[in-house]
């Protein structure tokens, strides 16, 4: 019986120590390790949309990819609001209490929300329109906080695009369609506004409150806008398909705020490349999470620089008149299939 019962122990111990050799085992191959064998920090990032469509989704990407390309270890939490301002908030307030590392805002509703969450957790936004205007920072030299980014307007765009209506539409009306509770594209239409004084130009306006809104708003232009214009409104933009029906079916040139609405229907526009104003935010969130800088102390920026791009197809569909000189000037978009 002795010696039974030593048999038993002995095994015991046996699947003990297997069982040991089998932890370390885990712990060896558990998270990426640097040179010296230390288990490398893993970074957790809050990003909030307040809506999902084409130029948001590429901005994220390109953030994504700059801390990549930095080979840090990232786990990201993505949030999007689906459009609804009252989803803002609360995405905003679980990532604080979720402890996040950082808070990367694509869109001013999102980075809105986020810096009414927290003064402590730092903030890079990008597809923001007016920063400064919307409260966001103090000053795009100096932010100030715990928040900076890069714009997603370049300061040039619009007056280049209703130029861009003057020399082609000449007397042309305008209809603008866009979410007044949307501060960024506020902005814009008064910029609009602004430049279209002293011009041959005249304006439309309706305002909508969701993406339900925006095919009866179209609609009630017809007859009255000989152009619309689509700012980069959130709400406006997640439904533009429902204006490119409107446009085509009524020989209506459409001219959009960005590239990616081009894809979609769009005809023309002064754009920018969403993909790398989302990378330059990646690369100020590398410095931010490696201690190299604080948010208060790096300059927001505008985009570099804008091109006319054309969609070639959507030109033939709104009845446009081909200008020769576009061939040269414009970069052509292929629509999606």
């Amino acid at each position: 019986m002795k010696k039974y019962l030593q048999l038993i122990a002995i095994a015991v111990m046996a699947v003990l120590v297997l069982a040991a050799c089998g932890s370390d085992g885990a712990k060896e191959t558990s998270g990426d390790s640097n040179d010296n064998g230390e288990k490398e920090k893993t970074y957790k990032i809050g990003a909030t949309q307040i809506v999902e469509h084409p130029s948001l989704d590429e901005a994220y990407r390109g953030f994504q990819a700059a801390l990549k390309d930095a080979g840090l270890n990232v786990e990201y939490d993505l949030q999007s609001a689906q459009g609804d301002q009252n989803n803002v908030n609360p995405i905003a307030k679980n990532f604080v209490a979720d402890n996040v590392d950082l808070i990367f805002a694509n869109s001013t509703p999102s980075a809105l929300g986020a810096v009414q969450a927290t003064s402590d957790i730092p903030i890079v936004f990008t597809s923001v329109t007016d920063a400064v205007g919307a409260g966001l920072i103090k000053s795009m030299e100096e932010p100030g906080g715990n928040v900076t980014g890069v714009l997603d307007l370049h300061p040039g765009a619009i007056q280049s695009t209703v130029e861009f209506i003057e020399a082609n539409f000449e007397g042309a009306n305008v209809g603008l369609i866009y979410n007044a509770g949307e501060q960024n594209s506020v902005t814009q239409i008064e910029a609009v506004k602004e430049a279209v004084k002293g011009t041959s130009l005249s304006i439309s306006e309706r305002t909508v409150a969701s993406s339900a809104e925006v095919q009866q708003a179209a609609s009630t232009l017809v007859g009255e806008a000989d152009v619309f214009y689509i700012v980069t409104d959130n709400t406006v933009v997640s439904a533009l398909e429902s204006v490119v029906g409107v446009a085509n079916e009524q020989d209506i040139p459409l001219i959009v705020g960005e590239p990616d609405s081009l894809k979609k229907g769009g005809f023309a526009t002064f754009g920018i490349d969403y993909y790398t104003i989302g990378y330059r935010s990646g690369e100020m969130a590398v410095d931010i999470l490696t201690g190299k800088n604080e948010p208060k102390d790096i300059p927001a920026e505008h985009p570099q620089e804008i091109q006319l791009f054309i969609n070639k197809q959507a030109a033939e569909k709104q009845a446009v008149e081909w200008n020769e000189e576009w061939d040269e000037a414009a970069k052509f978009v292929e629509p999606a299939e």
